[in-house]
């Protein structure tokens, strides 16, 4: 198993009149859905396909719910999953509300395990490089 890759070309946009480099990009495989992992569970345990994508379906409208309360969800070595905000800055701390908020969004921090998956993975240049 190994991460494709391609070659990408990209400016510095810090320095527009800096010469052009070519950097290697990540290329997707396919991916795989709520389906395909409550099968590919199924096969590897006594649950049945239904019910491991019921479980799956009832994780994902947990971690919605307790994140919607402002709660860290934890998934053991899977990693933990928490709710960050942007808001403008005021210069009272009075005028700090829930006005001030301008944008939420989901922060994943993984796990050791999946932490240490990075460090071993291979990698294998695309056959197309246009992928």
């Amino acid at each position: 198993m190994a991460v494709k890759i391609k070659t990408v070309q990209k400016r510095n946009p810090r320095d527009m009149n800096a010469p052009v480099k070519f950097y290697a990009q990540a290329v997707a495989d396919g991916s795989v859905d709520l389906n395909d992992l409550a099968e590919i569970i199924a096969t590897q345990c006594t649950v049945s396909k239904a019910d491991c994508y019921a479980v799956l379906i009832a994780l994902e409208g947990n971690i919605i719910r307790e994140l919607k309360k402002g709660r860290i969800i934890r998934l053991g070595e899977l990693g933990n999953f928490q709710v960050s905000i942007r808001s403008e800055g005021s210069v009272n701390v009075e005028e700090v509300s829930a006005t001030s908020v301008k944008k939420a969004r989901i922060n994943f921090r993984p796990g050791f395990s999946l932490r240490s998956m990075l460090k071993t993975l291979v990698y294998k240049k695309a056959q197309d490089q246009a992928a």
